[in-house]
């Protein structure tokens, strides 16, 4: 394939996924922080509660599901876990976490942050279509990478001269995250 070819090949593909590399690369972002912050969840309102909890081995499924109701959560309860003397309970649009000790909480309510939600159901997507159109994009990324490497005919930033050093360095990184993390 001549070098106007692959250039070609790699600026439309460039373009064609440039949406979704933004929408990828920034909900994957998103996605690499959602312990610290709820990036899909924007909180509407906070409400202090007082609860009396029984003994932390008659909490269960149903024993959370039934409290819920009782605080006036309609919404779908999605898991609870005990853990470091705090009972929480996550619903879809509401989350409660209560001290084990006292009694002491909070329900906070929240809807779907509008586009940054919808984002990241990219990397969460499990339907047939999604899969396939996603394993296209995956190949084509890597056509973009190996067409952005072979493209320079000549010089001194060929891929053969220099591009490899560079490329072996992005790949040794993560390499070691995998290994040493």
């Amino acid at each position: 394939m001549n070098h106007l070819k692959i250039r070609n090949l790699h600026r439309d593909l460039g373009y064609f996924y440039f949406g979704l590399i933004i929408s990828f690369a920034s909900s994957g972002i998103l996605m690499n922080h959602r312990d610290h912050w709820h990036p899909e969840k924007y909180t509407v309102q906070t409400k202090t509660i007082t609860v009396s909890i029984p003994k932390e081995t008659e909490i269960t499924e149903k024993y959370a599901e039934e409290l819920g109701k009782q605080l006036g959560i309609d919404d779908k309860i999605r898991r609870h876990k005990v853990k470091d003397d705090e009972l929480k309970i996550s619903f879809e649009k509401n989350d409660v976490e209560i001290d084990l000790n006292s009694g002491k909480g909070e329900i906070v309510t929240f809807i779907k942050t509008p586009i940054i939600s919808q984002a990241m159901k990219l990397h969460k997507n499990t339907s047939n279509w999604w899969i396939y159109y996603s394993d296209i994009f995956g190949i084509s990324l890597i056509t973009i990478a190996i067409t952005g490497a072979i493209m320079i005919p000549a010089g001194k930033f060929t891929f053969k001269k220099r591009g490899w050093k560079l490329a072996l360095a992005g790949l040794i990184v993560p390499l070691l995250i995998l290994f040493f993390v």
